[in-house]
């Protein structure tokens, strides 16, 4: 197996340098593929409170749902898709947030959402370092055996925590 198949990128996929890892989806792909896609790590839905500046504002917001590799925003203003920043993430076992850079990989507008999908934008997080990676990875592995327990959590991944 491949890094980039571990990680989940199949052949839609860019793959950006090292020191900007996220998942990229190419323009030439259709949207149902992009769907398919961008759900290829298993998610899980949680809500939690992230913040973010926008120009000279800043934002509270929710989370729907995260994986390994990235995270929904609920909201009815999202960010150009592309756009790369810096969000706060409020972990409730954790003293302080965790500071993420993230990309916007794909918005929903009000005016497109749905009864199934909310306004707002998918994120990739971005890493700076496979230190970065695996501490967010552990982070939201983490996140996942708390919200579903050990057992839900193992299949759906399809593996242990120790494997």
């Amino acid at each position: 197996m491949t890094e980039h198949e571990r990680d989940g990128l199949g052949p839609s996929h860019e793959v950006c340098p090292p020191s900007h890892q996220t998942l990229i989806v190419s323009p030439n792909v259709s949207d149902e593929e992009k769907e398919n896609e961008r759900r290829i790590q298993p998610r899980v839905p949680i809500a939690l409170r992230v913040e973010y500046k926008r120009l000279n504002s800043f934002f509270a917001d929710y989370t729907k749902n995260i994986s390994r590799g990235g995270t929904f925003i609920r909201t009815a203003n999202p960010l150009a898709i592309g756009t790369e920043f810096m969000f706060h993430l409020a972990v409730p076992s954790l003293e302080e947030p965790i500071s993420i850079r993230g990309k916007v990989q794909w918005i929903v507008k009000e005016g497109e959402a749905t009864e199934s999908q909310e306004p707002g934008m998918g994120i990739g997080f971005v890493y700076g370092s496979e230190v970065d990676r695996d501490r967010i990875a552990t982070t939201v592995e983490n996140l996942m055996v708390e919200q579903l327990g050990p057992v839900l959590y193992e299949k759906l991944m399809g593996k242990s925590r120790d494997a």
